[in-house]
C-alpha cells in the first residue's frame, strides 16, 4: 500500500486528497499494454486501441494551461487514438473545462465520484428470486456482459468487450466481473478493477436491462464485489456514479467526494 493513507474517520477533504494521490498523481497502468507517464504538468496513460488513453491528473495554472492542452492534443493526435481528459471539479485553473472545449474536446455527461469503506458496506445481499450471479472469466462470459451493456447503456460494446478480454489475458489479478442471469438470459452485469499498491478498488460498468431494474439486482452486485474487495484487503470502493445510480449508492453508504467530467477528442 502507499505510505500516504487515509486516517480512520477521515474527512471528505482528507479522503479526496488520498484519492487524488493514489489513483491520479501516482496512477499505475491498468494493464501490461498501458503506459503511465508524467509529461509536463499532467499524468497520462497511453496504449494500443483497447487501452483507455487520456489524462488522469493535471497540475496547471492560468499561464501554462493552454500550452499544456495543445501539447497533449499533439501527442494523442500522433497516436491516432480517441482520448479523454478526465477533469475533476477541484482541478485548476477553474476554467480548465472551457479551455478544453476551445481546444476541440467535447464534454460528456458528468458523474459523481463516490467512495465507501468496504467494511461499512453490506456483503451478504442476495439477488432476487430467480436471479443467479455468475462470475465472468472468459470470452463467453464477456459476450453475456456485452449483451447487457448494449441493453443498459444503448451504445456499442465492441470496445468494452475487447478491453475486458485483454485485461483477463494480460492482468487477470486486476479485475473481477460478474453477470446476473435470469435463467439463460443475462439481465445485469458489472466489473471491479483492483489498484495494487493503493487502498482502492473501482466499480465499473454496473448496468441492468431496463425491464429488470428496481428489483435489487444492482444492490446484490455491489455486495458481491464488496465481499471480494474485503477478501483482497482493499479499504475503499470508488465509483464514478451516474445520476441513476447515485441515489442507490448513497443509501448503501457511499459518500460523494467530487464531480468528474470526461472531455473527449476522437480522431
Amino acid at each position: 500500500m502507499q505510505t500516504t493513507t487515509a486516517p480512520d474517520g477521515a474527512t471528505d477533504d482528507a479522503l479526496l486528497t488520498v484519492f487524488d494521490l493514489q489513483l491520479r498523481q501516482q496512477a499505475r497502468p491498468d494493464g501490461p499494454s498501458a503506459t503511465v507517464e508524467r509529461s509536463g504538468g499532467v499524468v497520462r496513460q497511453t496504449g494500443p486501441g483497447h487501452v483507455w488513453n487520456g489524462i488522469l491528473w493535471s497540475e496547471l495554472t492560468e499561464e501554462d494551461a493552454d500550452a499544456e492542452i495543445a501539447a497533449q492534443v499533439r501527442h494523442f493526435a500522433s497516436l491516432g487514438h480517441e482520448w479523454e481528459w478526465k477533469l475533476y471539479a477541484h482541478d485548476r485553473p477553474a476554467d480548465l473545462g472551457q479551455r478544453l472545449l476551445a481546444a476541440g474536446l467535447e464534454a460528456e455527461p458528468a458523474e459523481t465520484v463516490m467512495v465507501a469503506r468496504v467494511a461499512d458496506l453490506p456483503h451478504d445481499t442476495e439477488p432476487p428470486a430467480g436471479i443467479t450471479l455468475r462470475p465472468v472469466t472468459d470470452a463467453a462470459g464477456v459476450e453475456l456482459m456485452a449483451r447487457v451493456h448494449d441493453l443498459a447503456f444503448d451504445n456499442g460494446s465492441a470496445r468494452f468487450g475487447e478491453r475486458l478480454l485483454a485485461q483477463f489475458a494480460e492482468a487477470p489479478d486486476t479485475v473481477t466481473a460478474v453477470v446476473a442471469m435470469a435463467g439463460d438470459v443475462p439481465v445485469s452485469s458489472a466489473r471491479m478493477d483492483f489498484h495494487p499498491g493503493t487502498e482502492f478498488a473501482s466499480l465499473w460498468g454496473g448496468g441492468t436491462a431496463p425491464e429488470w431494474r428496481g428489483r435489487g439486482i444492482y444492490r446484490a452486485l455491489i455486495a458481491y464485489r464488496a465481499r471480494i474487495a474485503a477478501e483482497r484487503g482493499y479499504r475503499y470502493l470508488q465509483v464514478d456514479a451516474s445520476d441513476q445510480s447515485r441515489p442507490i449508492l448513497q443509501r448503501l453508504g457511499f459518500t460523494a467526494l467530487t464531480v468528474t467530467t470526461p472531455y473527449v477528442l476522437r480522431p
